[in-house]
């Protein structure tokens, strides 16, 4: 396991620098940090498939979890992406990841877009159940080391799925399968059953507070 992947706390050791340190005592804490971090590494013995979870008001839910993307295609694994809300969208993620398409990567933009541009319910709900059902099929299939989820927390928010069967769908994952769901608002339920969760906070965004337009390469 990679050391800087290793979740890191200032409980027991700082990580910040104290400039008033003298080069033998910033050596000292160095090597007292390097101990723990290697107690750390021997101790997470652990291997399973994570149920991972992007939400926050904050931009980078998706791109965070399309690095995790990139980065299962580049060990060979096979990648299936479900897209719940943003389908109507032709992101330059999806003509880049074209290229493993057929091969390592599944694609499905199921979703019809934002609930405020669709302005029709039952065909948002009907679609969201689609792109679960979809999304089931390679969750339960072994051959999928990863499986993305993207804006699905959207769809329990909204109510378009139950998160009971969502629950459920992921408790019939194989025990090495990685699954990622992302969006804002993400229930309670589901963040307790994840592995892993991370909340996107949002501190200034430029269209809200500057009033700037969605760019080609920033946001789509």
């Amino acid at each position: 396991m990679p050391t800087n992947e290793i979740w890191e706390t200032t409980s027991d050791v700082s990580v910040g620098e104290n400039p008033s340190l003298t080069s033998e005592q910033y050596r000292k804490k160095m090597q007292r940090r390097k101990e723990i971090q290697e107690q750390r590494i021997a101790r997470a013995s652990t291997e399973k498939g994570l149920i991972i979870v992007n939400t926050g008001n904050g931009k980078g839910k998706t791109t965070a979890a399309l690095g995790m993307v990139l980065r299962s295609l580049g060990h060979g694994y096979k990648v299936a992406i479900i897209q719940f809300i943003k389908g109507a969208w032709e992101p330059a993620e999806k003509n880049i990841l074209s290229i493993w398409q057929g091969d390592l990567l599944e694609f499905h933009a199921l979703g019809e877009g934002f609930t405020w541009e669709t302005q029709d319910r039952d065909r948002d709900i009907e679609k969201a159940i689609a792109a679960w059902q979809k999304a089931l099929e390679y969750i339960c299939n072994p051959n999928y080391k990863l499986v993305l989820l993207d804006e699905i927390n959207i769809a329990l928010k909204l109510g378009y799925l139950k998160i009971e069967e969502v629950l459920a769908g992921l408790e019939r994952k194989p025990h090495d399968t990685h699954v990622i769901l992302t969006g804002r608002g993400a229930p309670q339920a589901l963040i307790e059953q994840a592995d892993l969760v991370t909340e996107m906070t949002l501190i200034k965004h430029p269209f809200r507070d500057l009033g700037i337009k969605a760019q080609p390469g920033i946001e789509y």
